[in-house]
């Protein structure tokens, strides 16, 4: 569609010589004019049709003069440029007219192949502006849908937790983008015994999510209806694996722990081991056990084990959100530095646990841009 110039200038003969002078390029549809003969015209023309793209506007004229059609156009349309036509050498008139939001000037006598220039220089710009609002408006929309799924991805993990007699449990994850690929889980199970999960999708961004949510829901369904842990990654491995054409993988850390001994039996799918926290501070991993990350390989078995947390023990489950995380002169945080934050501290609770890991991470990356989602699962025996 060709751009639409309004002409605004009270000398009778100027339409004509306008038409004549640039019939070729009207022909050719690179633009279509339209006349006015003063400011007050030129207003109402803009304001009963808004497919004008360009004003080309003389400075004196009766009734409203160019200066003052300047100030009122942006209140009809912001995006419209307007180009002001002026005596060779009022530059008094040009520069109040340049600070007034004129895109340009030409000058009388008007040269046409400078006007032609001009026109041109002026409708490639509003191109870009045009391309530039639209990108805008897209990522806008994009930023919307995006806050939109990080509240859907946060209502799935848990806000609350069991606060049982013998045990606490605390979680939080906080996302390098609006969207993560980390989740924990804590699922009540047969007997009065509890599902605990942690996880971490390859990639980022809404890819990941995507693969979290779904990794997420076949667990849930996993956990409840198969009582060992080793079964249930088996089974959401096979499931993740048959329809993963994306190619993505998670590393899944389960365990099903009862409240009542204490016992915490476990199997573990390409995940970093927990950290076994004592009530003095001292901490070790959890041992291993064998098992690749889900979805990359169908009818892989995964083993398990168990071990018993004491009274005062806190199991502290994390993502390498956490280990990985990096300081402003690319230090890693370690899983040294990892330990230390319960040496000096020992944990009085899960929730003081888990607060700890976030603060001591934040502390040691200084305000550098976060690369990676961060997770943090505590489990601890009260007796």
């Amino acid at each position: 569609m060709a751009n639409k110039i309004l002409v605004v200038d009270d000398e009778p003969d100027l339409e004509h010589l306008m038409r004549q002078r640039l019939r070729r390029d009207m022909r050719a549809g690179r633009f279509e004019l339209v006349f006015a003969h003063n400011g007050v015209q030129a207003l109402a023309k803009l304001e009963a049709d808004r497919e004008i793209d360009m004003v080309l506007s003389d400075i004196n004229m009766p009734e409203m003069d160019g200066l003052t059609l300047l100030d009122q156009i942006p209140n009809v349309d912001p995006n419209i440029r307007a180009v002001i036509v002026s005596a060779y050498g009022d530059m008094q008139n040009i520069r109040t007219a340049m600070n007034r939001g004129a895109f340009d000037f030409v000058t009388k006598p008007i040269d046409f192949n400078d006007l032609r220039i001009t026109i041109d220089k002026t409708m490639r710009h509003l191109a870009v502006m045009r391309e530039a609002l639209a990108s805008r408006d897209k990522l806008v929309a994009l930023q919307n849908e995006l806050d939109v799924a990080s509240k859907m991805q946060q209502s799935i993990l848990p806000t609350t937790f069991p606060q049982l007699p013998t045990c606490e449990v605390f979680g939080n994850m906080v996302a390098a983008r609006e969207v993560g690929g980390d989740f924990f889980d804590v699922i009540p199970l047969e007997n009065g015994r509890l599902g605990i999960a942690i996880a971490d999708v390859s990639g980022k961004g809404v890819p990941a999510a995507m693969f979290m949510m779904s990794s997420r829901t076949l667990l849930k369904g996993a956990a409840i209806g198969t009582p060992q842990p080793s079964d249930v990654l088996r089974e959401v491995n096979d499931l993740l694996e048959r329809d993963n054409e994306s190619l993505m993988f998670v590393t899944l850390f389960y365990g099903v722990y009862d409240p009542a001994t204490g016992k915490f039996t476990y199997a573990n799918g390409g995940h970093n081991p927990p950290l076994i926290v004592r009530p003095d501070g001292t901490s070790a991993e959890l041992p291993q056990t064998n098992g690749i990350a889900l979805g990359v390989m169908g009818g892989m078995d995964f083993e398990q084990s168990t071990t018993t947390l004491e009274p005062g023990d806190t199991a502290v489950l994390y993502t390498d959100g956490v280990s990985e995380a990096m300081n402003g002169v690319n230090e890693e945080f370690g899983m040294e530095r990892f330990a230390q934050i319960f040496s000096a501290a020992p944990p009085s609770g899960a929730t003081a646990a888990n607060r700890a890991v976030f603060d001591a991470v934040a502390e040691f990356a200084d305000n550098t841009p976060q690369s990676d989602d961060i997770t943090c699962l505590t489990l601890r025996r009260l007796e």
